[in-house]
């Protein structure tokens, strides 16, 4: 079965064309024997990229196998950004590479599966940093004598869960509550389920 990979696309409000980073990519995908789906953002003066979002939701639902990127600064905002996306895309079992740097993350392939280890470091990395400086905050604020509550993220799970059930993709819930994507997964997955109806019957 041909794989069916999602082409994005984004330009810069500089250089309003896609034909050369699209056309380049159309090619590579047809070298490959894939079919194809495009995602085509257009430049805005705002941060907001509602095509990328929508590329997620798609990608949560599993709509394609692979997603196929011209260059990371045209793909993601910032090196965090480009961690929590790629590894969010590997979690649904979606490959991603990008032609012009040599990026594939193929965990078939030894290097593939070596970037997706790095990657994960780096995600285990920005945790243990972000909750060593959770604790240096909450420390100083008692020696201080302020008072320090739970983190406002935690009030906000059943809002995740919710969110989640409407087909919301990680990355789009992360952003709305302000919070990582990988500290918003390890708390969903500590969620308990609820109990099926079958379950429910006996």
């Amino acid at each position: 079965m041909k794989k069916l990979a999602a082409i994005y696309t984004r330009v810069a409000l500089e250089d309003n064309k896609h034909d050369t980073a699209l056309k380049e990519l159309r090619q590579y995908c047809k070298s490959m024997d894939w079919d194809i789906i495009e995602y085509k953002e257009k430049p805005r003066l705002v941060k907001a990229r509602p095509i990328l979002d929508l590329l997620m939701h798609d990608a949560r639902q599993k709509k394609f196998d692979v997603v196929v990127v011209w260059k990371l600064d045209r793909f993601a905002q910032s090196i965090r950004h480009l961690i929590e996306t790629v590894t969010e895309l590997d979690s649904y079992g979606i490959q991603f590479i990008c032609t012009t740097e040599g990026i594939d993350t193929d965990r078939e392939s030894p290097m593939g599966a070596l970037l997706m280890q790095i990657m994960a470091s780096f995600a285990e990395l920005e945790r243990s940093t972000m909750g060593e400086r959770v604790r240096a905050g909450v420390a100083e604020a008692k020696r201080q004598g302020k008072h320090c509550g739970r983190p406002q993220r935690v009030f906000q799970i059943g809002r995740a869960v919710a969110l989640q059930k409407k087909g919301w993709s990680l990355r789009q819930i992360a952003a709305e509550l302000e919070i990582p994507v990988a500290t918003l997964g390890e708390a969903l997955r500590r969620v308990p389920k609820a109990p099926s109806k079958r379950s429910k019957k006996k």
